[in-house]
Order: C-alpha cells, then structure tokens, then sequence
C-alpha cells in the first residue's frame, strides 16, 4: 500500500524531472488550515524541518493559517522535531468540561496550548535564521468590525456566507487578509501585488505579536472570541485566516524565480486546494480550476492516499467533528488521534524515500 499521492504543476515536474526532489529548490512551504487533520503530519514535519531541509540551509517561506500557522510555528524553533511532537501532543490532549464548551473556555484551552508551544522560544521563531513565518489571519469589516454579543456576530457571519455565494470577491467586502510575518520591507514581494479582491494588510511578527497572531490565525467564528489589540495591525476583529485561505490558494508561481528553479513543497491532507472555507460546498472553486490555477504552475502537493486513509482509525483523519463524536470521553479520543498520528510515520517514511529516489510515474498534474 502507498501512503502517499503526488500531484505537481508543470514547472515543478520539470525541476523534478531534470534534478530529483532537493532541498536547495524549496522556496516555500504552506500548512493549511483545517484543525486536528494536521496532526497526521506531525511525523512528516519532524523530518521535513528537523532533518532534509536543514541539509540545505537557505530562506524560506513558511505560511499557514490557522493550525497551519501553528505548525509553520513549530518548524522555526530550534529543535522542530521536539516542538512538532510537542504541537501534536498539546492539541490532542485538550479538554472540556462540556460538551458545547462555552468560547471562555475554549479561549483559555487554546491560549493554554499555544503559550506552552512558544513561550521560551519567540526569539528562535521571529529570529530564524532561514525561515521567514508568515500566519494569516482575517479581519473584519463593516458588520465583522465590531460585533457586539453572539447575535450580531452571526448576523455578520450569516451576511458573509451570502455574499460568498455570489463571489468570493463580494466576501472581500466584509473581511480582509492580514500576513504577520518577516522582519523585514521586501518580505514576500510575490503576495505584496494584489492577485485577489481581498485587501491584504503586512504586518512585521515581532515577540509581542506572535502568540496573539497565532491564537487570531486559528480563532473559528461563533465558538471563540474575536482577537483584538494584536501589535503592529490594524485595530479591529480577527478571525480564522482559514476563513479567506482555507487551503491558501496563493499565486505561488510568482516566487518561481528567473530559472524557474524555485518550487513550493506542500503536504496537504487533501488532494485538491480550496481557496476559503466557505468554499468547501462549492469545487468549481478549486484552485486547480479556473482563471487562477497557473498559481500552482511550481507546486507539488503531497496527500495521504484513499488507502491510507482507510488504515486510520475510523477510517480517517482526526477532525474537529470527533470532539462532538466521542463528547466527554476525552481519554477515548486522545488515544484514537495518537494512533493515527503514529500510523502518520509512514507519509514521513515514504516521502523520504520519494526524496531520496523520485519515481516520476507516480506524479499526476494537479
């Protein structure tokens, strides 16, 4: 059984095709959002970052939303391995007193986790001397500005999901993208010329904006508190940056540089990308379809098979809808998410291999 698919655009099959799969040409990696299904990489990402990406030591852009964002977290610290095991670890062992949690409750879990994950290690994130993080998140705007009490929150939300049925441009009426990341002017100057209707606000991550930029990045609507006063941002609400970039449908293509050498490597728990997540019901809108999927002309994407997936227990990822599943048996859940976490050593196993000799048979076009 293969555990992994792999899907490329053109100029990554060709980089690929002429010089294997190395390290020196990764340019990015992406992490979506999409909660506890990002734990399956949890072994990948341990040898991605702590072992075959540091055998080529260069700049790079790591960007995520949401759990994503906190992945790409965990990549920048010194020791990735331990800090993604640490991730995988602190998010599966959450608990609630209830099984419809109140937003206090589940603020204080999440702001719990992430400050164990960062705290003593801000300096190495922001710092990194390769990898540049950037976290997504979302501000809002007119009845999202600054909802007062649940009812207006989702009155705001119901007009959000209205006005993305029309278009993901009418979306970008009621919510912004904020990036939060580099240290540096001239940081991601293939994300700095507008390729959506969305307003995209630059924010530098600095110690003081890093934990609450993270907590904005993964703060879903109507179950957490908005996340205000982040420093160096414009004022306002912010929310899930899965809300815009679910699975961060960006014009990656731009980063492919002169010689087109400069690819996108993004495991993704998925094998399509799309753009929001109010996008989910609707696969016209997949990246690879449409105008935009010359974005993903240096990507390759990297998913879990169907089959391996069947492995799992019950017969998929983790995901939020297990909190709801197993209710208050906390215990039952933790030890169902660590076994598949751990059957995830086999996307990390089979990668390296891929790494080591690329079977291009075995890469469809995205």
């Amino acid at each position: 059984m293969r555990a992994l698919n792999f899907q490329a655009g053109p100029l990554a099959m060709a980089q690929i095709a002429a010089h294997g799969l190395r390290a020196q040409d990764i340019a990015i990696v992406p992490a979506a959002a999409g909660g506890p299904k990002g734990l399956i990489f949890a072994a990948l990402d341990a040898w991605l970052f702590g072992e075959w990406l540091s055998t080529a030591p260069r700049e790079r852009t790591l960007i995520g939303a949401s759990i994503g964002a906190w992945r790409m977290a965990a990549a920048c610290q010194k020791d990735p391995a331990k800090a993604f095991a640490r991730l995988a670890e602190l998010y599966t062992g959450q608990r609630y007193t209830r099984l419809k949690p109140s937003a206090q409750e589940i603020d204080e879990v999440v702001q719990a986790l992430l400050a164990e994950l960062v705290s003593g290690h801000e300096d190495d994130i922001v710092g990194h001397p390769h990898h540049r993080l950037h976290i997504l998140a979302d501000r809002g705007l007119r009845s999202l500005a600054a909802p007062v009490g649940r009812h207006a929150e989702l009155r705001g939300f119901a007009s959000a999901a209205l006005h993305n049925a029309g278009s993901r441009a009418w979306l970008a009426r009621l919510m912004e993208r904020v990036v939060i990341g580099g240290t540096r002017a001239g940081d991601l100057p293939w994300l700095h010329e507008p390729f959506d209707r969305f307003t995209t606000h630059f924010a530098p991550l600095t110690r003081a904006n890093l934990a609450p930029g993270l907590l904005a990045s993964g703060t879903l609507p109507l179950i957490m508190k908005a996340v205000t006063g982040i420093a160096e941002t414009p004022p306002g609400s912010y929310w899930d940056g899965g809300i815009i970039d679910y699975h961060l449908a960006l014009p990656y293509a731009r980063a492919a540089g002169a010689d087109k050498s400069e690819l996108v490597l993004y495991p993704h728990f998925t094998d399509h990308i799309v753009p929001g997540w109010l996008d989910k019901s609707m696969p016209w809108r997949r990246a690879a379809r449409g105008p935009n999927r010359g974005w993903l002309e240096n990507v390759l994407l990297v998913t879990p098979s169907a089959e391996f997936l069947r492995s799992l227990p019950r017969g998929k990822l983790p995901d939020r809808t297990d909190f709801t599943s197993f209710g208050l048996d906390h215990d039952e859940r933790i030890r169902v998410w660590r076994h598949a976490i751990g059957e995830g050593e086999r996307l990390r196993d089979e990668l390296a291999e891929f790494a080591l000799r690329p079977d291009l048979a075995r890469i469809q076009p995205i």
